[in-house]
């Protein structure tokens, strides 16, 4: 996929006019993108309509016009936009509670080098964790990148691969499969 381009961010102004429906559209899509991993983690696949949306919302949110400001959302979110033969996945910890949500994050360290994607049985590990991670605990959100063969797409882009979220953390190991809903959204990302 393409990064976005300058010339795609609308200002905030032009943005109202059309935030409802761009909002609907990318969300309700963003719905097939999302994946249950376990009681307290998910994942959401992200994409060039995903990204820009993001984009869009944080100009708006914090009121940014400036170029530089404009410049600077765009080369942080485009690291969310997966290229050829990639997936891009946030990984969130969701826990409401505050105690509990930091117990987790601390039995979760390092889990950012857990990760994977399956796809038929290879696996694909994530990478892009953050660089500032702390030792004794996680974050309750990560950015990742998953590089795939040339095999493993095809077999996606097929609609015959069997695909799964694996975390082999020692704290919480599990493989997720994807749904067939998910697995058709990233093989039209993956067909370019």
């Amino acid at each position: 996929m393409q990064p976005i381009q300058r010339n795609e961010i609308l200002g905030i102004g032009d943005y109202e006019g059309i935030r409802e429906r761009f909002r609907a559209r990318v969300i309700a899509a963003k719905r097939l993108r999302r994946v249950a991993i376990s009681e307290h983690l998910s994942g959401t696949f992200e994409n060039r309509d995903s990204v820009l949306l993001q984009i869009q919302e944080m100009l708006r949110t914090e009121r940014i016009t400036s170029e530089s400001g404009v410049a600077h959302e765009i080369e942080t979110y485009n690291e969310l936009v997966p290229g050829a033969a990639e997936l891009s996945m946030t990984l969130f910890v969701e826990i409401p509670d505050r105690a509990l949500r930091d117990e987790m994050l601390e039995r979760l360290a390092g889990l950012e080098r857990h990760v994977a994607i399956s796809v038929d049985g290879a696996l694909f590990r994530a990478r892009g964790g953050r660089e500032d991670a702390r030792a004794d605990r996680t974050t309750a959100v990560h950015y990742f990148k998953f590089d795939l063969s040339d095999d493993a797409v095809r077999a996606i882009r097929a609609g015959t691969a069997a695909v799964a979220v694996v975390v082999d953390h020692p704290a919480q190991p599990l493989e997720t499969p994807l749904p067939a809903a998910t697995l058709r959204a990233l093989a039209e990302d993956l067909a370019g």
